[in-house]
């Protein structure tokens, strides 16, 4: 009888371990979301190219600002401003593309992204 009790209780435990595990696939898979897929490296602008393009941006009229290497809002609309005029997509940062239709020198690991 005892072994009998432990043959159905093994099978229990079993067979609620299974079902969680499939009931936890099922949960992600209800809400509609996809596993985070992990991002790759985020592109930023190092503070020299910042302060050249304060100093571009100034230069353009676009920018009243101190060259501080920042990345404040006053900085972010001017950029706006700029990527509108070049037909750059408008992202108010410095990425990749905005970099490169200013003439800013990319770092050898900005180059690689």
């Amino acid at each position: 009888m005892k072994r009998l009790l432990c043959v159905v209780l093994t099978l229990l435990f079993a067979m609620s371990s299974g079902a969680a595990a499939a009931m936890q696939n099922t949960n992600n898979d209800m809400t509609g979301k996809k596993p985070a897929a992990k991002r790759g490296p985020v592109f930023r602008a190092t503070k020299d190219q910042i302060k050249q393009v304060q100093g571009m941006l100034k230069e353009r009229g676009l920018y009243t600002g101190e060259q501080t290497g920042k990345l404040d809002p006053a900085t972010r609309a001017a950029i706006k401003k700029y990527q509108e005029a070049e037909g750059v997509k408008v992202t108010g940062t410095l990425n990749k593309d905005t970099l490169v239709k200013m003439n800013v020198e990319l770092t050898d690991r900005q180059k690689a992204m």
